[in-house]
């Protein structure tokens, strides 16, 4: 019996931790094969070689999205292991609280780089691959509800989220003429090491309510999201039950932001 993702080669940038590495796991458990990339190269190979251990097959890359050399080098790694490529996710990403008024031009830049340009040339990398193999493929950007509404303390980021759904819709209308397919996910609070750290980042600018008790409250389903629950549809759209389906935003968020 076939795995819903068997022989399917897919990058998951971000891949050594929070959703990225419940990507990589709940891929790998389908049958697929899975470049790990991060900025953390130690993490990636922990996490290859765990994978490895349980029978799946992956593959670390030390990858820092916003420098194209290392994108590049990371899909030509992938081809060279597993022959192809058939889905690429654009899910590196960093948040940083501020307040409003403390905003600068240097935080902005940083965090639109890493967010914003990480996933043009993410989406651009991956599309010369799926061209140059000629049978389309599949681009796969993580947002968040932030970027379906503003956050007073991490505007920025709200911003460049915001940015990243646009950028799919664009994508999507540039590359569908290539049978390449580009769409996304919306998390809303995900209980990671990284919603963690953010209520502590929060709480260091004083605002002590906390994102992840505070939004948690206002979700229809009353709880924060597990990693691993937004692995089903992360497979839905690596998958070919999402043929038919580009430019749209996919929701995972329990209820939170109701479009």
């Amino acid at each position: 019996m076939s795995k819903r993702l068997d022989k399917r080669a897919i990058i998951v940038t971000g891949g050594a931790s929070g959703i990225g590495e419940a990507l990589c796991r709940g891929f790998a458990l389908e049958g697929a094969m899975v470049t790990v990339a991060d900025i953390n190269e130690e993490a990636a190979t922990t996490l290859a070689d765990a994978i490895v251990a349980e029978g799946g097959r992956a593959i670390p890359v030390l990858m820092d999205v916003t420098e194209r050399d290392q994108v590049t080098a990371g899909i030509e790694r992938t081809v060279s292991e597993f022959g192809k490529l058939d889905a690429y996710f654009n899910n590196a990403g960093m948040i940083m609280p501020m307040k409003f008024l403390d905003i600068t031009e240097e935080k902005f830049n940083l965090i639109m780089r890493i967010n914003v340009w990480g996933v043009v040339v993410g989406m651009q990398e991956a599309a010369k691959q799926f061209i140059r193999q000629g049978n389309g493929g599949k681009i796969v950007n993580t947002t968040s509800v932030a970027g379906r509404t503003g956050y007073p303390n991490v505007a920025p980021y709200s911003a460049a989220k915001s940015a990243v759904i646009s950028l799919t819709q664009a994508g999507a209308r540039a590359l569908g003429n290539e049978k390449i397919t580009v769409n996304g996910f919306a998390p809303g609070v995900v209980d990671t090491p990284l919603w963690a750290k953010l209520d502590d980042d929060l709480e260091a600018i004083g605002d002590r309510d906390g994102m992840m008790e505070n939004l948690s409250g206002q979700i229809i389903l009353g709880r924060a999201a597990r990693a691993e629950e937004i692995v089903p549809t992360g497979m839905f759209l690596a998958g070919p039950d999402s043929d038919y389906i580009t430019g749209q935003i996919i929701p995972v968020d329990g209820g939170l932001i109701l479009v």
